[in-house]
């Protein structure tokens, strides 16, 4: 019964996730044809596209103090209700201007909703899961990130597969808004089911009702038990007049957990997500015919191994996830970085531009496959989980809402950049003067996962098992 009821209010939860990936994956195909929509330049499109990463700073901002006012379930109806807003306007219905600003006027809104979302949904989970099934309950949510990309490259290339060229330039891109309508409003309807999060009860004095969903969630016996450790951490807290986030024991936690969050982005992950087409088109040489079916693997394989790290999570445990999939992305990316770096390019694909042959290109699309398969398995859903668990009850929303903003504005950092780098001229091919022929963006992030794994060794602790407030424990220990 108990577990049954968990599972479904992660269900429930966890579509914040799935909207998360929607929104931020439906860019990637839709880029593709807006961008010869309105002839936009590389520097533009990479504004137009990392324009939903400023709405997720933002949101990230105030999801802290909005989850902290209205409490993580209607801090959720809300970003459910922005979904809806940025899916419809993105679109760009016909009795609205078409003017780049209004889409990311449309993609900003949308982008504070995945704010709101990506920082509310996994600490709602990790504040109802039992100590031995969060990592796994948890990983749900980045299981739902993984599926809205699977789903909207399955959306855009089932859209974008029925139309010609021509028509996915001037209609195809705004229907593929358009299908994030669906979940949107499923999210928000499902979301009255849903009770208020116990520990955020129990900080706002409601122990009656914060005892009531603990029974509900965990039975009466643990539900009591539970109840007891909130209160025990929130008076602890209280009396040693600890809750500033600049005290020696919270702050170096908020630090461990801002760069941790950081390092996820600089991997290089969403530069592969939002700008795949770009990259199987540019960089590995396949036509446009083949670039969604490409996108297609792409998510298929996050998808699978996902479910690697929500097998493993609870009983491996969170560092070794850590360290493991950091070395295959390490791997994924010097395979690319190398097989492009000493490529010819003396081909040229469907476009007429100079290319690299079909077994170079092959060999560069199975780095990135391992490259995303070591991310689905560690990075992404490892950092969620622990974002989600590190943070002491008192500051939880206030810490999480930092460490998730920092990791939108890396996000953004990465996105803006990457096709800049793409485009500059040290970056270029050698046979038109360049010195990296199209590989430095993959040499820059695979320095970046090597100090992941340094940073993973010599900060991040094991909170296999443990309870929020055991967790919590162990930070003041070690303060």
């Amino acid at each position: 019964m108990h577990k049954n009821y968990i599972l479904r209010i992660t269900l429930i939860i966890t579509l914040g996730g799935l909207l998360f990936g929607y929104d931020t994956g439906v860019i990637n195909g839709t880029q593709f044809y807006f961008s010869k929509y309105f002839d936009l330049t590389g520097a533009l499109k990479g504004f137009i596209v990392s324009s939903a990463l400023i709405g997720a700073l933002f949101g990230a901002l105030i999801a802290g103090v909005l989850s902290k006012a209205i409490g993580r379930k209607h801090s959720l109806v809300v970003s459910a209700i922005l979904f809806s807003i940025s899916a419809w306007g993105s679109g760009m219905p016909s009795f609205l201007p078409e003017t780049i600003n209004l889409l990311v006027f449309f993609r900003v809104i949308g982008g504070i909703g995945i704010g709101i979302a990506s920082m509310n949904a996994p600490m709602y989970i990790a504040e109802i899961a039992p100590a031995k099934r969060r990592g796994n309950l948890v990983s749900y949510y980045q299981l739902a990130v993984v599926i809205g990309f699977f789903v909207v490259f399955l959306a855009t290339y089932f859209i974008g597969d029925s139309l010609s060229e021509e028509q996915n330039v001037n209609t195809g891109w705004r229907y593929m808004f358009w299908s994030e309508l669906i979940p949107a409003v499923l999210f928000l309807a499902l979301l009255f089911f849903v009770p208020k999060s116990p520990r955020w009860l129990m900080v706002k004095g409601k122990e009656t009702e914060a005892l009531a969903v603990l029974q509900k969630i965990h039975g009466n016996e643990i539900g009591n038990k539970e109840l007891q450790e909130i209160k025990e951490s929130l008076l602890t807290d209280e009396n040693k007049s600890k809750t500033s986030i600049f005290s020696k024991f919270l702050f170096p936690v908020i630090v461990i957990g801002t760069v941790l969050s950081v390092l996820q982005q600089f991997t290089g992950i969403n530069a592969v997500l939002y700008y795949g087409a770009d990259i199987f088109e540019q960089a590995l040489g396949f036509g446009s015919e083949d670039i969604l079916k490409q996108q297609i693997l792409l998510a298929a394989v996050n998808f699978t191994f996902t479910f690697v790290a929500m097998f493993t999570i609870d009983r491996l445990g969170r560092k070794p996830l850590l360290y493991i999939g950091s070395v295959g992305m390490l791997v994924g990316f010097l395979i690319m970085g190398l097989t492009l770096y000493f490529s010819d390019y003396s081909l040229l694909n469907s476009a007429g531009m100079p290319t690299i042959s079909k077994a170079e290109g092959i060999i560069s699309l199975i780095g990135v496959l391992i490259f995303i398969g070591s991310f689905a398995m560690s990075m992404g859903p490892v950092v969620w989980v622990m974002l989600s668990e590190i943070f002491p009850n008192k500051i939880r929303s206030v810490a999480m809402s930092i460490a998730v903003a920092a990791q939108w504005l890396a996000n953004y950092l990465v996105s803006q950049s990457f096709p800049i780098i793409v485009e500059s001229n040290v970056n270029g091919l050698k046979l038109e003067g360049g010195f990296w022929n199209n590989s430095l963006p993959y040499f820059i992030f695979s320095g970046f996962i090597f100090l992941t794994i340094l940073f993973v060794w010599k900060f991040i602790p094991e909170t296999k098992g443990k309870s929020l407030e055991e967790i919590e424990t162990y930070w003041k220990t070690n303060a």
